[in-house]
């Protein structure tokens, strides 16, 4: 991407602007976990059966990776801000809804509302960043935001958690759906605004197309490692609750203080790895080196965590669970920073959509089938193994497939000949 020319090392005021995107990817994840944390409560209370349970985790992915397909669109031709605003606003009522519906087929419908509303988060803060954030800052703010991912989990299963565990369920979900609607004044008071790179240093004049997007080889490399993430993510925020009681038999009260702790680690390590890439990037080390190299080393370790996991006793299992958080820290910071070098100001949000919602096909795929194969196994060994196998699949898409990451010249044809689409991504190198 073409940087700004202001010499900033850091963030400076858009600081706070990126505090809130975390906190409202916080609130988001925040509310995607509640469900797996009430999850033993409510398979009880609605007598519902692993497949049923894996069916509720999915049904958000369903309208959420749907919308994924058009909302970047909406990022990138109407305000950003209000298209995020107004997100926020839909998957919080649906949240403080799920608390008052009863029944399974009520409870789908408000986690298909969810995933309208929660559509709108990344391709939004992918933009914003896009426009306002420097490359070489650019680690550190994407490090912020997606610590919300693992923080928003964390205060899920443990505060959360142990709120449900003593007024049950639904004033929780009531409570934290109304609660979060405080964020709304606090984001179009401080927003950040003005033309931002798109006007300001891009020369391009050419909207790039869906096809256009399509065309580059990095786009299906970036895909595929995101959909390898979101696999282990979502094994994680919906499974992880139910593993600790059933495979390591932790209690109601003890699951939520062991899932907290394996979250932190995991946000503390993506914000880490995000400062420290930008400290290489501004030492003059090649982008492309930093980012990938950052993804290979996380996902190593991911790999290392798996195999230690099914492995470990009963007394062992905590430090294994620990460094799968490191792993899944250092390979999450850069999974939207590649998009937003590599689509430039003018089509980031589109990309990050499409991305994400092939990427978010994952967590259509995983909670049932893990639901399916906890069903009949009685265990977690071979869903371990799924998850390794697609981990390993994503290291290798990221090493490979993915090209140089810069900002793609979208003023070059794509489409005049089935040739010139093949060697387009060769271009870009």
């Amino acid at each position: 991407m073409r940087e700004s020319k202001a010499p900033s090392q850091g963030l400076g005021p858009l600081l706070f602007p990126v505090i809130l995107l975390h906190v409202a990817i916080l609130i988001n994840y925040i509310d995607r976990t509640n469900l797996s944390v009430a999850a033993p409560t409510i398979r009880v209370e609605l007598s519902l059966s692993p497949a049923q349970l894996g069916m509720l985790f999915s049904a958000f992915f369903y309208t959420y990776s749907a919308c994924l397909f058009f909302i970047g669109w909406f990022t990138d031709r109407f305000n950003v801000n209000y298209v995020l605003g107004l997100g926020f606003l839909l998957w919080s009522a649906a949240t403080a809804a799920t608390g008052l519906v009863r029944g399974f087929a009520l409870l789908f419908a408000m986690r298909l509302l969810l995933g309208v509303g929660e559509s709108v988060a990344f391709p939004s803060f992918s933009k914003v960043l896009s426009n306002y954030v420097p490359e070489h800052a650019r680690g550190f703010a994407n490090g912020i935001i997606i610590a919300g991912m693992r923080t928003g989990p964390a205060i899920g299963t443990l505060g959360a958690g142990l709120l449900m565990a003593k007024y049950g369920w639904r004033p929780v979900f009531i409570g934290i759906g109304l609660v979060s609607l405080l964020w709304l004044p606090l984001w179009f008071l401080f927003t950040p605004r003005g033309p931002g790179f798109t006007h300001a240093s891009s020369p391009q004049s050419v909207q790039p197309s869906t096809l256009d997007i399509f065309a580059q080889r990095s786009f299906w490399g970036v895909t595929l490692g995101h959909f390898a993430a979101n696999y282990y993510i979502y094994f994680m925020l919906t499974w992880l609750p139910i593993y600790l009681v059933q495979e390591r038999h932790l209690s109601l009260e003890a699951m939520p203080k062991i899932g907290a702790l394996y979250y932190l680690c995991d946000a503390v390590s993506t914000v880490l790895c995000g400062w420290v890439s930008d400290r290489f990037i501004r030492a003059g080390k090649s982008v492309t080196l930093v980012r990938k190299s950052a993804m290979i080393i996380g996902y190593s370790i991911l790999t290392i965590a798996l195999v230690g996991s099914l492995l470990a006793s009963q007394r062992t299992y905590l430090p294994w669970l620990l460094l799968l958080g490191l792993g899944s820290g250092i390979g999450g910071m850069g999974i939207f920073a590649f998009c937003q070098t590599l689509a430039g100001p003018r089509a980031t949000g589109r990309w990050a959509g499409l991305q994400n919602g092939f990427a978010n096909f994952a967590g259509i795929i995983c909670p049932a089938v893990t639901g399916i194969l906890v069903g009949k196994t009685g265990g977690f060994t071979w869903p371990l193994i799924i998850v390794g196998i697609v981990i390993l699949i994503g290291m290798a898409s990221w090493a490979l497939v993915v090209g140089p990451v810069r900002e793609i010249d979208w003023n070059r044809p794509t489409r005049t000949s089935p040739e010139t689409a093949l060697r387009l991504p060769q271009s870009n190198r």
